[in-house]
């Protein structure tokens, strides 16, 4: 699914990936959304034909930029949200969505955090990894590195598939 998603997203921007600065531009943006994250952006850079070592560097930047405004801000934001009608409902999807897999995490605290974080399954990843830490009001510090560590743990495994494995076959 990444992987379609991450093609969509390269056609979609197909045209500032003319130039190298624009493809590096492309798996930036991926590497932001959640969902896809740092993930996708390797997939999408692999796709691009860029350099291994800079689009993983490119991808994690982007995928880390969220990480601390939802350890320190998603609780404030959510909170004035749920006043909202709509936007009640799409926090309480969220927060759903978080206790859903509050389980994987909170048994083994900030490994469990590493894990999910760093394991490429779909429905895992910094953003939801770090909402669930927010929602169950873990130090915030020590989230922070569990995340930060486990999306380099995903782009090692990422770089073996986009690069080793799905490059060779592409």
């Amino acid at each position: 699914m990444t992987q379609k998603i991450a093609n969509f997203i390269v056609g979609l921007f197909s045209g500032i990936a003319g130039s190298m600065l624009g493809k590096y531009l492309v798996i930036f943006i991926i590497s932001l959304f959640p969902i896809l994250e740092l993930r996708g952006g390797l997939i999408a850079a692999s796709l691009l034909n860029l350099p291994m070592w800079q689009s993983f560097f490119v991808c994690f930047v982007g995928n880390i930029i969220p990480i601390p405004f939802i350890l320190w801000l998603i609780n404030p934001i959510f909170r004035r949200m749920r006043n909202w009608r709509y936007l009640g409902k799409v926090v309480l999807w969220c927060e759903e969505k978080a206790h859903s897999k509050q389980e994987k995490i909170e048994n083994l605290k900030y490994v469990g955090l590493f894990l999910f974080v760093g394991i490429p399954i779909p429905g895992t990843g910094a953003w939801m990894g770090c909402l669930i830490a927010a929602l169950l009001d873990m130090d915030k510090k020590k989230s922070f590195l569990a995340a930060l560590l486990g999306v380099i743990f995903a782009g090692i495994i990422m770089l073996i598939f986009s690069y080793g494995i799905l490059g060779r076959i592409f």
